[in-house]
């Protein structure tokens, strides 16, 4: 009898090889197909809505200033000879702000001095018409009115020869005689409040306030305790203001305060400002309660146009829109999403009330970010 060869163990385990590595193949491909479905699925991130208050405003541009600010010039040319206030100091009415000399007009000078000499050849010749007058009449030569007459035309003279010679003063010192307290060389504030600045120096040349010219500003004088924000607003917003309305004044220099106002004045005509119509604006500040405002002050104005408290809300970068209608998609289960019709109530320009279409439990998708163009 032919005995059988029994398998050798090698090739048993090189069966087994076979049969472990076929097992992993299969295993690594159904992970693959896994991964790639998975992958190939949607992916996207999304927000919930969220109960907010929300403020519509307009906002301007614009400054802190006094409500009136007085500008102090002479009415006399000269050089200043001394100034008796500087910028912070408060002042009244009548306050001395400042001494001038009078440098003489050279013109003005020689006809005072024509008329001092005519005033005076005119009053001495009165004089001695007078006495002649009055020797007559003791020799009984002329009536007495006849020496009232010359009495009175002596004084009429002596008279107008005091006049030309104030006016011979005034044309080179600026002043008469004694009275340098009321003179035009002491120039003194027309206001109560406060010295804003001081744009000239002792030794410096001033022309007077006439008809034909404005003069040099000495000073400036403003009641800092009303103060108004002055700044123009778009045209885009000004048919949404109305005078009255509540005003956030918001100062860049002072962190953290918000200074109450309300809105006095709208300009019924716009300016082209850099390309742009805009509108003057004007709001009364109210009380400050110890905050100090220094004019000058850039500043911008929040008018509040509409307000809703604690209402649903969804930032506005989730919104979709197909023409005019806006609406979101919602996601209704993981993967699976639903297009949801809203309906918008006002925005402050991040955040827009939902009146209707979502709940706040949905989770809205947000839409992808847009791809750079190369």
């Amino acid at each position: 009898m032919t005995k059988k060869k029994k398998p050798s163990r090698l090739g048993g385990a090189l069966v087994a090889g076979g049969i472990v590595l076929l097992g992993l193949a299969f295993l690594a491909t159904l992970v693959f197909l896994y991964l790639r479905a998975r992958d190939d699925g949607p992916e996207y991130t999304t927000a919930q809505p969220e109960v907010t208050d929300i403020v519509k405003k307009a906002v301007a541009t614009g400054s802190i200033v006094p409500r009136r600010e007085v500008l102090i010039k002479p009415r006399v040319s000269g050089i200043i000879q001394q100034l008796h206030v500087q910028p912070g100091d408060a002042v009244e009415t009548g306050t001395l702000i400042a001494d001038i000399k009078i440098v003489p007009n050279i013109e003005a000078l020689t006809r005072a001095e024509a008329s001092v000499k005519s005033a005076r050849i005119a009053a001495k010749h009165s004089e001695e018409e007078l006495e002649r007058a009055k020797k007559l009449s003791e020799k009984g030569l002329t009536p007495d009115r006849e020496v009232s007459a010359r009495k009175l035309e002596h004084d009429l003279r002596k008279s107008e020869l005091e006049s030309a010679l104030s006016q011979l003063t005034v044309a080179k010192e600026g002043a008469v005689g004694k009275s340098t307290e009321t003179t035009n060389t002491k120039v003194r504030s027309t206001v109560t409040g406060k010295v804003l600045e001081v744009p000239v120096e002792v030794g410096g040349s001033v022309i007077e306030s006439n008809n034909f010219n404005e003069g040099t500003t000495i000073a400036s004088v403003a009641d800092m305790n009303d103060m108004i924000f002055l700044g123009r607003i778009d045209e885009a917003d000004v048919d949404k203001i109305k005078v009255g309305m509540q005003v956030n004044i918001k100062v860049g220099a002072i962190d953290d305060h918000t200074f109450p106002a309300k809105l006095e004045y709208i300009a019924p005509k716009g300016k082209v400002v850099e390309g742009s119509v805009q509108f003057d604006i004007k709001a009364a500040i109210e009380p400050t309660n110890g905050a100090v405002i220094r004019a000058g002050y850039s500043a911008n104005a929040e008018i509040v146009l509409a307000r809703r408290d604690k209402v649903l809300a969804l930032r506005e970068s989730l919104l979709l829109f197909e023409g005019d209608k806006p609406y979101v998609e919602v996601e209704i289960s993981p993967g699976k999403l639903e297009r949801r019709d809203l309906q918008l109530g006002i925005s402050d320009g991040i955040n827009v009330e939902i009146k209707g279409g979502i709940e706040q439990s949905d989770k809205v998708k947000e839409p992808e970010p847009k791809k750079k163009e190369s």
